[in-house]
């Protein structure tokens, strides 16, 4: 397994310095003379997300000894990095209110940040300020869609993929592409002063007022690590077919409160078959389906700003399903039921089935004969595989 950048810290804040230019004046403490418009300055340091941090959710809580199937570079290069990369470019949202706070927005102007400062003209009054880190796809394609057509808010989601949901249908009958890695800060009453007392330094060299404030970047799509560990395979499975997916996720977020949509799809993500993986824990080798999945997370939720899975409110089911493929040449579709797993992880984390394959008959026919039949986990619970 490859080790992870080190990313600190999970909350990362965004430091707003704003500047007021003074007219001209030779006074060593000069009154605070102010133009109808001024300047402000955003200081946006550089984002740290880790891993480690983001999932800390109990004391006893290794991710790392769970995570059996590992990341190497083949994985990284059809799957993407295991954490978060960090952004370096950003979208910033402005919206003027005027002389009174908590105003509908009526007008909105918008700016690429990139690097890591900001710096515009500002008129007196308040604003309400949205930021968010700019898509890097690594394959150059965009699977995020904004919509901005409403002033108040900006919603991110993505489209149906080609292919088919078995667990979301009628609502959608086809499972949604993974979102590609997001993060957002808002901060709202934003407030541009003509009061001397409201600033916090003085620089006289060049005739400006500093005021500093602070935004909170978080992000708004989550990683789940799913791997399925094969004990007593002896050969009978030899491959996955690469198609997996994982239900019961939020079609799309808002970035101004974070907050998931309450759609509830399945999200598409690709698996990758591996042998002789080794279980930190007892040593024992096996054979792992393991992948990456981008999500928004559990619907109508802010994963970031709960605190602990009793505050969750999850009134949907989740399923993981992965093909695999059996030395005879034909396949079959495993379903599993991770609510629980989800649930403990709402901040996303590693989901593991551990699948005793002496409990498998080889399927006879392709792609599943189309009766449900109960089998055995590992550690004895019931799960669901269409054989």
């Amino acid at each position: 397994m490859t080790t992870l950048k080190t990313l600190k810290p999970f909350k990362t804040l965004i430091a707003l310095i704003i500047i007021v230019l003074l007219a001209v004046s030779c006074e060593r403490d000069p009154l605070l003379h102010l133009h109808r418009e001024n300047h402000v300055e955003f200081d946006i340091p550089e984002v740290q997300i880790n891993l480690d941090v983001m999932w800390d959710y109990d004391l006893d809580y290794d991710w790392h000894a769970e995570w059996t199937y590992g990341w190497d570079e083949a994985d990284e290069a059809a799957m993407g990095q295991l954490g978060y990369s960090e952004p370096k470019v950003f979208d910033l949202r402005r919206y003027y209110l005027g002389g009174w706070p908590n105003q509908p927005h009526q007008t909105v102007e918008g700016y690429v940040v990139e690097g890591n400062t900001f710096r515009t003209r500002y008129n007196f009054g308040y604003y309400d300020i949205l930021a968010w880190s700019r898509v890097h796809a690594a394959d150059m394609v965009q699977s995020l869609v904004f919509d901005e057509s409403t002033l108040d808010s900006v919603m991110a989601y993505t489209n149906a993929s080609m292919m088919a949901s078995r667990y979301q249908a009628p609502v959608y009958n086809k499972s949604f592409n993974q979102p590609d890695e997001l993060f957002s800060a808002y901060e709202r009453n934003v407030h541009i002063s003509d009061n001397l007392a409201d600033y916090d330094s003085y620089d006289p060299e060049t005739r400006t007022y500093y005021k500093k404030m602070q935004m909170q970047l978080l992000p708004v799509t989550y990683i789940y690590l799913t791997q399925v560990r094969l004990h007593n395979n002896n050969g009978k499975v030899t491959n996955a077919s690469g198609d997996a997916n994982l239900t019961g996720m939020a079609r799309g977020v808002t970035l101004n409160s974070g907050v998931a949509g309450k759609d509830v799809v399945s999200v598409y993500y690709n698996v990758r078959f591996k042998k002789d993986c080794v279980i930190r824990q007892t040593g024992e080798k096996v054979d792992v389906a393991g992948g990456r999945c981008l999500t928004f997370g559990i619907p109508n939720q802010n994963p970031s700003r709960v605190t602990k899975a009793a505050d969750l409110e999850d009134r949907v089911k989740h399923y993981m399903d992965v093909n695999l493929m059996f030395y005879n040449g034909m396949d079959t579709t495993m379903v599993f039921d991770v609510t629980d797993q989800v649930r403990r992880r709402y901040r996303g984390g590693v989901i593991t089935i551990d699948l005793d394959m002496d409990t498998i008959p080889v399927p006879l026919r392709p792609g599943g004969s189309g009766f449900d039949a109960v089998v055995k986990l590992f550690d004895e619970e019931n799960f669901y595989i269409e054989i």
